[in-house]
């Protein structure tokens, strides 16, 4: 939970109206939570550039970005979770000109996260076989963030990830993790896991960005300041986003248009930011 001590008196009428979004998004998500065991996770595949039907900010990208445009988009879920989680980014994505995603579910028994890191990668390969895209970009929420991170930085999947954006991901582990230690994948989580010590390990020649959203009120990820990304050798950008729950990340519009404007972006250099 976050930490309503260490909070300035003025934070909290933010900080309250914050967990009562994420308590909406919550139970939201328990509505669409089902959908995404019925529905067929999206799968991108290499299409001509048609602008018929699109908006003129479609159309914009499409005429002067067009390989950010095309570069195709992976969705990666967090824990106990599918797709549905991102149904209002998707969208957003869509609306604003991005015609290349997919969803990546690794499924509810998994238990170990290198295994579904080396999975994400074969995925990945498949999918910039069949677009044609040597590189790809990557969103990942909680646990997904983690799992793509372990892929890129561990299995050389900065060879076809150009972007990995992550929502809420325990980069340094949560404290959470030590209420259920004998849950194999929950403990990897653990801030001391082997896990999290091996992705603390010199990287250097790993040139995929990584953007990495954090909130001042997740409460999956204890201490919140655990989701940043904050490793020697990574291009890592860290952006910290106020009042914004765990569940609400991936259904928030000012993360989505930051993540648009990033992704719109080829130069690993540029800097996003939110207001």
């Amino acid at each position: 939970m976050p930490d309503l001590s260490r909070l300035a008196a003025a934070d909290l009428p933010r900080v309250a109206s914050g967990l009562a979004i994420e308590a909406a998004w919550a139970t939201a998500h328990l509505m669409m939570y089902p959908l995404g065991f019925l529905s067929t996770p999206t799968r991108a595949g290499h299409r001509r550039h048609d602008l018929t039907g699109l908006s003129p900010e479609q159309r914009g990208l499409f005429h002067y970005r067009v390989d950010a445009a095309k570069t195709p988009i992976v969705f990666v879920h967090g824990i106990i979770d599918n797709h549905a989680i991102f149904t209002v980014l998707e969208y957003t994505l869509r609306r604003g000109g991005f015609q290349t995603l997919s969803s990546y579910d690794y499924g509810l028994l998994t238990h170990n996260i290198p295994r579904a890191a080396a999975r994400l990668g074969q995925a990945i390969e498949e999918l910039s076989a069949a677009t044609g895209y040597e590189r790809v970009h990557i969103i990942g929420h909680s646990l997904g963030g983690l799992i793509a991170r372990y892929c890129v930085q561990r299995l050389g999947g900065d060879r076809h990830v150009h972007t990995l954006v992550t929502l809420g991901t325990p980069h340094q582990g949560t404290q959470l993790a030590w209420a259920a230690p004998l849950l194999p994948l929950v403990r990897q989580l653990a801030p001391n896991s082997s896990i999290i010590q091996e992705l603390a390990e010199p990287a250097p020649l790993c040139n995929t960005r990584f953007i990495a959203f954090y909130s001042d009120i997740d409460h999956l990820v204890v201490p919140s300041r655990n989701a940043r990304l904050d490793h020697p050798d990574l291009n890592a950008q860290n952006v910290p986003v106020r009042g914004i729950g765990h569940l609400s990340m991936p259904n928030n519009g000012r993360i989505a248009f930051t993540i648009a404007q990033a992704l719109r972006q080829l130069d690993p250099d540029s800097t996003p930011g939110t207001s």
